[in-house]
């Protein structure tokens, strides 16, 4: 009796061990699983101008990587910039001028980064795109601004009004180095009432589209993405090279999953997209 109860009592403890065990296998599947699908949430702020294409290129991306969440903040580079400074949450900042990345990167000296901010990982930086600033007009044309030259002279004689980027934002910048190029002098015009403001490159898009003013300054994609024709081109002579440079930032919690999807953006994949509105690799 003693044996058999040696016996049932060795079958039971193998029983509950067995079930132990799966209970743990079990357990570890589950915490796998879980890993499996934890996702990282990669926070990526780039310029209102690149607003259609990195949402097709995390569309994209997201495919090949379903790990991955992509959220975006778009806004005016200077706005980002200061958003950063001020401790937002941010993986890899794109901006569409180098002044604003300048202003966050440590490696420059005193007179481009005079406050001596330390937010750019060091290695990562990059000019990842190049652009175009364009002179465009509502629909129709209604003033017949034929390009640059004719919209200096209009806004001499005082004719047309202009819409343009604020002085904090690239396009803005660009703007302003256009006037200068024609010698106007932007105070006096925004003081006559010829020239009228936008905080960032898509609210200037918008009061062009809608008719606010008879023309504006915005980026070349920025008027394929509305439906805008071209008046002109500008020329490097005319207000610089338009550089979007990009960079992991120093602060962030997803280092290598930015590296990575920085990695991709200058992708044959990602340039087509960047192509296909009018953006162009570094020249």
């Amino acid at each position: 009796m003693q044996f058999k109860k040696y016996i049932g009592l060795s079958i039971l403890a193998c029983l509950l061990f067995n079930v132990m065990g799966c209970g743990i296998s079990n357990n570890k599947d589950a915490k796998t699983a879980a890993d499996a699908g934890k996702k990282t949430h990669l926070t990526v702020f780039a310029a209102a101008s690149m607003t259609e294409t990195m949402n097709t290129i995390a569309e994209n991306y997201q495919k090949s990587h379903p790990n991955i969440e992509i959220i975006y903040n778009f806004d005016s580079s200077g706005t980002l910039k200061t958003q950063i400074q001020n401790g937002a949450v941010c993986d890899l900042f794109i901006s569409a001028a180098p002044k604003q990345m300048n202003e966050l990167d440590v490696s420059k000296g005193e007179a481009e980064n005079p406050q001596r901010l330390d937010y750019v990982l060091q290695g990562t930086r990059l000019n990842l795109l190049e652009n175009k600033v364009a002179l465009v007009a509502p629909e129709d044309n209604p003033k017949h601004i034929k390009d640059f030259e004719d919209m200096a002279e209009k806004l001499k004689n005082g004719s047309i009004r202009l819409v343009m980027g604020n002085s904090d934002v690239p396009v803005g910048q660009y703007t302003q180095k256009i006037l200068d190029f024609y010698k106007l002098d932007e105070t006096a015009l925004a003081e006559a009432g010829h020239i009228s403001y936008g905080s960032n490159v898509k609210e200037v898009t918008t009061q062009v589209k809608e008719g606010s003013a008879d023309c504006g300054i915005i980026y070349s994609t920025d008027a394929f993405s509305a439906g805008l024709t071209p008046l002109g081109l500008a020329a490097k002579s005319m207000c610089g090279q338009v550089i979007y440079p990009a960079a992991v930032m120093k602060n962030s919690n997803n280092q290598e999953a930015a590296k990575e999807f920085l990695k991709y953006l200058q992708s044959e994949e990602a340039m087509k997209v960047f192509e296909g509105v009018g953006f162009s690799k570094i020249s």
